[in-house]
């Protein structure tokens, strides 16, 4: 019999153990404190025999709407606070506040308007940032769109790149990119290798090959036990957008980590999280014809599906 294959998820699990048992005591911005290790990476599959995976913790419920709202509010090219939490989703409302601005010195800018963060600069590289209300079009580079436009007519191509990290821009912004680059890559594996022939058709019909699509994010700060459970399922979910416009097949998460760490006042529900045992990861279903756009999408469009957490923990978020 063969063996049982070890949850992905425990990856995760193990991370959090290390930084506990080896990490370093750290200060750091929010004066909350941290236990910090350097350099960790975690590897998440996003197709299982064709079965289109995500990976959402199960050993805590996430707030999986907020991660899809804000990824859709990313990838509008959006720097208010306020379009997010007029839906219910608070995350960023801490650094668009009136305190959080005046503290940086930016006492000009309206309550919510983060300054140019990931959203601009995945579609407006190098545009000169006036405020959040202005219109942006046709300015700065779209980084989305030339990504999109390499997955389709030349997927062998190795600059395919999204970079939310733009030194210059760095002093208008609330706060620097945490999650500030990805890379993105297409395989082609044959019909008879795992997922192949599920994934390319699964029929037994001749049929063109499709392109895995895999995603490497390098995050520089790493808030283990609000942040990257967030992240890890974020571009998770944009790499399977990705590939649903481009008609490829979602094909895997490499998230590598620079400064990972547990804030002090997290350690004791990490350790709770630490008991849990992980369950399937759901899955997910995009409602939407293949091919198309990467904008206009709606929460409506994801359905996830079999997600059966371990119920809440709640941690506070440090500003």
């Amino acid at each position: 019999m063969a063996p049982t294959a070890t949850h992905e998820e425990k990856q995760y699990l193990d991370l959090i153990r290390e930084i506990l048992e080896e990490g370093e005591r750290r200060p750091d911005r929010t004066g909350t404190g941290t236990i910090s290790i350097f350099g960790a990476r975690l590897k998440f599959k996003l197709n299982d025999n064709g079965r289109p995976v995500l990976p959402l913790l199960t050993t805590k419920r996430v707030f999986h709407r907020a991660i899809i709202l804000e990824l859709l509010w990313f990838i509008q090219g959006n720097t208010s606070s306020l379009a997010l939490s007029e839906q219910g989703v608070k995350i960023w409302d801490g650094n668009g506040s009136r305190e959080f601005l005046d503290k940086l010195g930016l006492t000009h800018r309206e309550v919510g308007d983060l300054g140019p963060v990931y959203g601009f600069q995945w579609r407006h590289f190098g545009a000169e940032y006036v405020d959040s209300k202005t219109d942006y079009t046709g300015q700065g580079v779209d980084q989305l769109a030339e990504l999109i436009h390499k997955l389709r007519t030349n997927p062998y191509d190795r600059r395919m790149i999204l970079s939310a990290w733009n030194p210059k821009d760095m002093p208008n912004m609330v706060l620097p990119p945490c999650h500030m680059f990805a890379q993105f890559y297409v395989s082609y594996p044959s019909a008879a290798s795992t997922n192949g022939a599920a994934a390319n058709g699964g029929d037994g019909a001749e049929a063109k090959p499709k392109g895995h699509l895999h995603c490497q994010l390098y995050q520089r700060s790493c808030d283990m036990g609000l942040g990257v459970p967030f992240n890890i399922a974020s571009y998770a979910l944009l790499t399977h957008m990705l590939a649903h416009v481009c008609d490829m097949v979602p094909g895997s998460l490499t998230h590598v980590m620079g400064d990972a760490h547990v804030y002090l006042d997290h350690v004791d529900a990490l350790r709770e999280q630490l008991e849990r045992e992980p369950r399937p990861f759901p899955e997910l279903d995009i409602r939407r014809e293949k091919g198309g756009e990467i904008d206009g999408w709606k929460l409506e469009d994801f359905e996830i599906k079999g997600y059966e957490p371990h119920k809440s923990i709640q941690m506070k978020m440090s500003v």
